[in-house]
């Protein structure tokens, strides 16, 4: 164990990596039979606003020393990620079981989330507190999304999934209008990354924005709702759909 985490700067894909997309999906499975097995019970009341809690004093945790170390920049300190906003709406959506900020959770944590943890973009080393900062976030997030459609059951719906383009497409106007106003690029709104990226792949600015804005709401509708849409008009239709009647 401590030969996987003897690393001097965070590599993808190394043993580290492995280890910690183990922990993630270990606890995929731990929280969907939690929420499963103590839906609607006071047990599950306390163990997801405790759950909660956690996830805020990562978040909010994490987001003081960005602001107080000395690693402190504006390009990079300032919670104006997507993401970084899917860590106070799992949190807002555990505590309430609010299906909004839970189709927030769902989607982004699914998503841009997920995609931090596959390929991770992270310079630190354990026991960096930014390390812990950026691996805790990110699992609890992931974990916060699948408990809360899969172990509590709120499933998204068409109407949940225009709700989160709108908040998406807001938090795009904002900090695109702080890029602009503080010469930063958060979100990538601004220019593309300097390092080889995906974006590559969608043209220039303001192109590869479009695009890159159109895959993710598109997977959004078709891999992340649509089959949810599907199963419920199949419940809904009866067992008998598809019988010859004589």
């Amino acid at each position: 164990m401590s030969s996987l985490l003897a690393e001097e700067r965070f590599h993808a894909w190394t043993g580290q990596h492995f280890l910690l997309l183990a922990i993630t999906a270990v606890g995929v499975v731990a929280v969907v039979w939690w929420g499963r097995t103590h839906r609607d019970t006071p047990r599950e009341l306390v163990a997801r606003r405790g759950f909660a809690l956690v996830i805020l004093a990562v978040a909010v945790g994490a987001q003081v020393y960005s602001l107080t170390s000395g690693v402190r920049h504006v390009q990079t300190s300032l919670p104006l990620q997507l993401s970084d906003l899917a860590d106070y709406t799992a949190a807002f959506a555990l505590w309430t079981r609010g299906p909004r900020t839970s189709a927030f959770t769902y989607y982004v944590g699914l998503t841009l989330t997920l995609m931090a943890v596959l390929t991770p973009s992270l310079g630190q080393a354990f026991p960096d507190p930014r390390w812990f900062g950026f691996w805790v976030r990110h699992i609890l997030v992931v974990w916060a999304a699948v408990y809360l459609v899969w172990g509590l059951g709120i499933r998204p719906t068409w109407r949940l999934y225009r709700t989160t383009v709108v908040a998406a497409l807001v938090w795009a106007v904002v900090a695109y209008t702080f890029n602009v106003a503080a010469g930063t690029n958060y979100g990538y709104l601004v220019d593309k990354p300097s390092s080889a990226s995906l974006l590559d792949l969608l043209g220039p600015w303001p192109w590869y924005v479009l695009g890159a804005m159109a895959l993710l709401l598109g997977g959004w509708a078709v891999v992340l709702t649509l089959p949810w849409e599907l199963a419920r008009a199949r419940a809904a239709a009866g067992p008998d759909t598809g019988r010859v009647r004589a």
